[in-house]
């Protein structure tokens, strides 16, 4: 098969839609070596031009002649040329879009992630909402076969795009291999001293958004009494909504129980994760929730939020507060971080739910959908 990949987030994005991008990419590659690959992208940063095992049967299509000057108009409108000259049988975007104008006889796929836009729109600009607006529904409609990341992204694709059921299928991802082995305990010494980490805390990663809830988490951890004993720490670029957290954190005197950490190279979250007592994501809604694979995949307890997708990642190893009730959240908090017992059958449950989502199960039901769409069914 010859097949063509919307590789931008892949090669130059840090975060959610950059790493499903490369897990696809990354796992087609070394477990369909068979086929031939063409990854679109307008540019490669350096950061990212090794994410893949090199291979003859992959290459990196840019922009040529005057696209070179207009890369954002090349990937929405100028693919089909490109895509022609390649001989390209099947399209997939990995990142909720599809550009116009492709040959009529290429089969299309397109990944949707999440309509957060339209659940909760006063996070976005106006504009950017019109836009995506715009791009997924076409997107959705354009595409012979829709891959959902969640049960819950598949529920609202139907609901807001009226798609049939039957043209969405539910596909999980993976968190980056790099949290799937356990490291030295001389590795976590080394990253536990340049972070000056404490022995015990609570860590909690994202970005620091009304929508992520950090908020309720510290007014729970607080009302728990956990402060003195387990300090909690985030990892997540800051918004305004920093300052709500600062403000309750000095109301409190809790100024040298909270940190906040700069950007930490992807390299050496893993360690941090595995240091940790506990991990705590109370998110209101996500397409999936990433960040609790990567916890259940380091050996750490998770506590996320009942209702979305968050079930989905976590199975029957995490415990669930309700997103708005703190008494509810306070008394897992407590629960994950003094019940041994407890702990010990989330951190064995975490082990075995993190292995569903490996990508010899994933890939293959995304090649699968591939050749099954190429045979006309």
């Amino acid at each position: 098969m010859r097949i063509g990949l919307d590789a931008k987030r892949a090669f130059n994005n840090t975060s959610g839609l950059g790493n499903y991008s490369r897990f696809v990419i990354s796992g087609l590659a070394e477990y369909y070596p068979q086929d031939e690959y063409f990854l679109f992208t307008p540019r490669v940063s350096e950061t990212f031009r090794q994410f893949y095992a090199t291979s003859d049967q992959v290459k990196i299509i840019t922009p040529t002649n005057w696209h070179k000057a207009l890369p954002a108009l090349w990937r929405t409108f100028g693919l089909g040329a490109d895509l022609k000259k390649q001989d390209i049988k099947l399209y997939h975007g990995l990142s909720n879009e599809l550009p116009a104008g492709l040959p009529p006889n290429l089969k299309q796929v397109v990944t949707i992630h999440d309509l957060i836009f339209i659940r909760y729109p006063e996070l976005y600009k106006p504009i950017d909402r019109q836009v995506y607006h715009y791009k997924f529904r076409y997107a959705c409609r354009r595409a012979n076969r829709i891959i959902a990341i969640s049960e819950q992204t598949r529920q609202d694709i139907m609901q807001h795009y009226n798609i049939p059921e039957e043209k969405i299928e539910v596909i999980y991802q993976d968190c980056n291999p790099i949290f799937h082995q356990l490291l030295p305990a001389e590795n976590l010494q080394l990253i536990k001293q340049k972070y000056k980490l404490p022995d015990t805390f609570i860590l909690c990663v994202g970005t620091l958004e009304p929508r992520k809830n950090q908020l309720q988490l510290l007014r729970a951890w607080h009302q728990a009494g956990l402060a003195a004993d387990l300090p909690v720490i985030f990892i997540g670029r800051a918004t305004t909504y920093k300052k709500e957290l600062e403000a309750f954190i000095g109301q409190n005197n809790l100024v040298q129980r909270v940190i906040f950490l700069p950007y930490i190279p992807t390299e050496e979250l893993p360690a941090i994760y595995q240091l940790a007592y506990l991990f705590v994501y109370p998110s209101v809604f996500e397409g999936f929730g990433i960040p609790i694979l990567e916890a259940l995949n380091s050996g750490v307890p998770v506590v996320t939020s009942t209702g979305s997708c968050f079930s989905e990642a976590g199975g029957e190893a995490a415990l669930y507060a309700e997103p708005n009730n703190i008494s509810h959240l306070a008394d897992l908090l407590k629960q994950a971080a003094q019940d041994q017992q407890l702990r010990a059958d989330m951190i064995q449950k975490g082990v075995e739910q993190a292995t569903r989502f490996r990508p010899r199960k994933t890939i293959t039901q995304i090649h699968r959908l591939y050749i099954e769409l190429l045979a006309g069914k």
